[in-house]
């Protein structure tokens, strides 16, 4: 084969590529503009001062803070008090899960016990149902200990506690691949199970601890249907998801308070989307390292 003749295939090769890669980014680019339109839309709508419904244009005509300072100062619609218990509700998921999970996950990677695999596969059968089946039977419960409507704080924490060690799966993947030879020679040393699991494996799993906050703290912050039952329309029980659905809940209330109710999703989505871009690195180092070894 000639010089010229692999220089000519070299370059059709790299033009055929080149176009491929054309075509992939566009086909990439029109997917980030349709996935990222819908925020940035509200996030406009959030600033338009001229009129609180919707309208048929993007760019606002009048820009402000008017939206947003709406959400504080009204008095019918207690936006504050919708953020707060969120926030509380979220925080106390995140530290309680996150315990019950790594403990979990580490008693199930680490030690050996009859029953083992059976509890194992009990409760990866038992996740499969869903949790709307028992909603009933928990209010019923929740109910009779006054954690519904303006006690629904700490009904919702304990609801989304309750089982939140099923959820090992990903954890024990990540306390798998960490070796055992490590907790060996801790344990000849003198130390105790407990010792072994907060100061040597803990500072070794920072990514899947990082991995488990994150997942537990955004899933109560967003949750909708269990939280809307159980508060039953009380403004002080409410969580943020909750309200905002009640300020838009009629036409009327549509149509008064639209580019509120995007103000107030901007303000939800911030903490989470913040938080998840200071740590996004963990997040994925937890979730490839945890996919590991099952």
């Amino acid at each position: 084969m000639s010089k010229k003749t692999s220089e000519k295939k070299y370059a059709s090769l790299k033009a055929k590529q080149t176009a491929g890669n054309i075509i992939v980014y566009i086909i990439l680019t029109l997917m980030a503009i349709i996935w990222l339109a819908p925020f940035v839309l509200i996030v406009l709508e959030s600033f338009r001062c001229e009129t609180t419904m919707q309208v048929g244009y993007v760019l606002p005509k009048q820009w402000g803070l008017d939206n947003y300072k709406w959400l504080f100062e009204n008095g019918q619609y207690n936006f504050p008090r919708w953020y707060m218990n969120t926030f509380i509700i979220a925080l106390f998921v995140a530290v309680i899960q996150t315990f019950m999970v790594l403990c979990m996950s580490y008693t199930l990677s680490r030690m050996r016990f009859k029953g083992r695999k059976f509890l194992m596969n009990f409760m990866l059968v038992l996740g499969m149902f869903p949790g709307f089946l028992g909603m009933i039977i928990m209010y019923k419960v929740l109910s009779g200990w006054g954690m519904t409507g303006v006690g629904s704080v700490p009904g919702l924490i304990l609801v989304y506690t309750a089982s939140s060690a099923m959820g090992y799966y990903v954890s024990k993947g990540f306390f798998d691949t960490i070796p055992k030879s490590l907790d060996e020679a801790a344990r000849v040393d003198g130390a105790t199970r407990a010792q072994v699991l907060f100061h040597i494996t803990i500072h070794m799993a920072k990514p899947i601890i990082i991995y488990t906050v994150l997942t537990a703290f955004m899933a109560p912050w967003g949750d909708f249907m269990f939280a809307s039952y159980i508060a039953h329309n009380t403004g002080d029980g409410m969580n943020v998801a909750v309200g905002l659905q009640n300020l838009i809940g009629t036409n009327a209330s549509l149509a008064a308070n639209y580019t509120h109710f995007c103000a107030g999703g901007v303000l939800v989505a911030i903490p989470v989307t913040v938080l998840f871009m200071c740590l996004q690195k963990y997040y994925v180092e937890g979730v490839t390292g945890g996919a590991v070894k099952g």
